[in-house]
């Protein structure tokens, strides 16, 4: 079985650790970092603003660039270095929702970390681009908590027509 791993700062460790305790026998695990393009756009968009003042700084777009591919490689490393076991780093730029769910064509396993309210249970606990993977994943996809799941208490109460 093929695992996808989709790993995000802040949260990857739980993703990782998910494959050792759920996947352990998986034939092939890849680990999944996406970077969202755009935000070195917007810093140079920001410093093209200066209305010639820009002219004695450089332009911050190319060093976020870098920066943000040395971060991933960092991050896809100390997630291999975790896993313990043979991986496939895989780095992909774009919208990251549909990234890793492209991603994730022909997989047997999406591993997903909440990434929404993390301190109860609900709905909420998915922000957007989890919700959407989750909602759009063309495999079975294990959903972790990051720090271990809040208790049933913090669960959100029944609408006023089910009670």
């Amino acid at each position: 079985m093929r695992v996808i791993v989709w790993l995000v700062e802040g949260t990857w460790p739980a993703c990782v650790d998910a494959v050792r305790t759920h996947a352990r026998d998986a034939s092939e695990v890849t680990l999944l970092h996406v970077t969202e393009p755009g935000t070195a756009g917007l810093a140079h968009g920001a410093f093209a603003g200066l209305l010639g003042r820009a002219g004695s700084e450089p332009d911050p777009e190319r060093r976020l660039v870098e920066l943000g591919g040395t971060s991933a490689a960092e991050l896809l490393d100390a997630a291999g270095a975790r896993l313990g076991r043979p991986c496939t780093r895989l780095e992909r730029t774009g919208r990251v929702e549909r990234e890793v769910v492209a991603a994730a064509e022909g997989a047997g396993l999406l591993i997903v970390a909440r990434d929404g309210d993390r301190s109860r249970l609900g709905p909420h606990s998915l922000g957007r681009a989890a919700r959407f993977v989750v909602d759009h994943a063309p495999c079975p996809v294990l959903l972790v908590w990051p720090e271990g799941a809040p208790e049933l208490t913090t669960m959100p109460p029944p609408p006023p027509h089910h009670r």
